[in-house]
């Protein structure tokens, strides 16, 4: 069924955060006038990710949360309308939901499909769409999405577990890919994988041949990284001995911890010409001092979400390869607690709301 009008208006239920406690709880409003290019999204499941936090606590920086607030950005769906002018999916498609819900179309960035990059991006939540709507997420009954920035996800059968965590899996691969670092050295080099390692530890080893180091601020992961994941090794922030061992010894660092956290004892494992790939959201300023990175040539950067097209290779990827995320599923009503746990890294590795299966309105 295409979409009538670009005029057309209609409601839905969703949790928002009212101020920055950051307690949800039912709210019903209007999605956003829908264009020609726009799909809408029945939604069935969505990832509760850390910067889901930062934003419904008011935590991000200088940028400001506006309320109400409906979080959410691991979107994985059902296509029930599709504007006039949709090519790219059908009624019935199931589709995945990212950061965004419109780009420009026209820059550089976006005509070198890495529309993630374009400065008119328009974010799923806590921003304002053309017509002066707020932009709500994916904890709610449904969204509208231009077809640009939403993916196709091959695997209905498994969309839990294989879409809405994976949905936000390309941004471990992305850096890889936009650095040079999968062609020129992930065969033949190592890897450190630092923060929420399931992403960058599990995907960087399906890849092949690199060795994989995983690093922890404890030990209590250490049987589910090597038996489990498969990492070659696996290291202890806190142990200064194996850290001082492991010196000089990796190529790269996927470092996304999304809290503030000193980058002396990370740049110290790189080897010469090595990078740190900062990929967590911080808004505390980081420090380090200079000849920490003079003296091995070393580079500190930073990478953002994949791609549209990055993330649908990645999910087709993890389908021929059989792969599927270790999440822990809950019901909207639980979202709060889960909220809490994960504050307290309390969650092995990722929840995800069933929304279709919970009722909204309670």
């Amino acid at each position: 069924m295409e979409m009538d009008s670009l005029e057309t208006e209609r409601t839905t239920i969703g949790w928002a955060a009212r101020d920055p406690s950051g307690v949800l709880s039912p709210y019903t409003y209007t999605l956003r006038n829908t264009g020609p290019e726009d799909v809408l999204i029945k939604v069935t499941y969505c990832g509760i990710c850390h910067t889901d936090l930062h934003q419904i606590k008011n935590e991000v920086g200088k940028s400001q949360s506006h309320y109400p607030m409906v979080p959410g950005h691991e979107v994985v769906g059902e296509v029930v309308e599709v504007g006039s002018d949709v090519s790219k999916f059908r009624v019935g498609d199931c589709v995945g939901a990212g950061l965004l819900v419109q780009c420009c179309g026209i820059c550089r960035p976006c005509k070198s499909e890495i529309e993630q990059y374009c400065n008119k991006k328009i974010w799923s939540y806590n921003d304002v769409y053309t017509d002066g709507k707020p932009t709500q997420g994916g904890f709610a009954q449904s969204m509208i999405v231009h077809q640009k920035v939403c993916g196709e996800n091959t695997r209905r059968d498994d969309a839990g577990t294989g879409g809405a965590a994976t949905v936000r899996r390309s941004d471990s691969v992305q850096p890889t890919e936009s650095l040079r670092v999968e062609e020129e050295w992930v065969e033949r080099r190592n890897i450190g994988a630092w923060g929420s390692w399931t992403h960058g530890g599990e995907d960087s080893k399906s890849h092949g041949p690199p060795l994989v180091t995983v690093i922890s601020s404890s030990d209590r992961k250490r049987e589910e990284a090597i038996d489990h994941l498969g990492a070659d090794d696996y290291l202890v922030s806190s142990d200064s001995t194996r850290m001082q061992e492991a010196a000089d010894s990796l190529d790269y660092i996927i470092d996304t911890v999304p809290v503030f956290h000193p980058l002396e004892p990370y740049l110290s494992l790189l080897k010469l010409d090595g990078k740190l790939i900062l990929m967590g959201a911080i808004n505390t300023p980081l420090q380090f001092v200079s000849p920490m990175v003079m003296l091995g040539r070393k580079t500190i950067t930073g990478s953002f979400i994949g791609s549209m097209k990055e993330t649908e290779e990645m999910l087709e990827f993890w389908r021929e390869k059989g792969l599927t995320s270790m999440i822990e599923m809950v019901k909207m009503d639980y979202v709060n607690t889960a909220l809490e746990r994960l504050e307290k890294n309390d969650v092995r590795y990722k929840f995800v709301i069933d929304v279709a299966g919970s009722k909204l309105d309670q």
